[in-house]
């Protein structure tokens, strides 16, 4: 099966699970995010890459409710949902792997997983 972009893969008839649509994140007059759309079907895997200052974790802030899109919706499984912090994201089934985490040496690797949904 190829992997190129375009052709199938083996999740594209498997359902959304999260759809973001027209998201756009400004501070001030800076605009981070300009009408973003990004859908994951269930089962797929996605890498955001960019530069510094491209707007990667702003998106991804937006997503666990660390921060409020200025437009745009996210829908996670086909229902539109407000995220209005990280709790809410949570209960919903989403989690965040922050890029400078801290690890807890005495605990073991599943447990520092699982250590940031408590």
């Amino acid at each position: 099966m190829s992997n190129t972009p375009g052709s199938p893969t083996l999740h594209s008839n498997a359902a959304i699970a999260v759809e973001l649509t027209g998201i756009t994140k400004r501070f001030g007059a800076f605009v981070a995010n300009d009408g973003i759309d990004l859908a994951v079907r269930r089962g797929e895997i996605h890498a955001i890459i960019g530069e510094n200052g491209a707007g990667k974790t702003t998106l991804m802030n937006i997503l666990f409710g660390l921060l409020q899109p200025d437009e745009g919706s996210i829908r996670l499984n086909g229902e539109e949902i407000v995220i209005a912090d990280p709790s809410v994201a949570i209960k919903a089934g989403l989690g965040m792997v922050h890029q400078h985490f801290k690890l807890v040496p005495s605990l073991s690797v599943a447990d520092n997983v699982f250590l940031g949904m408590e």
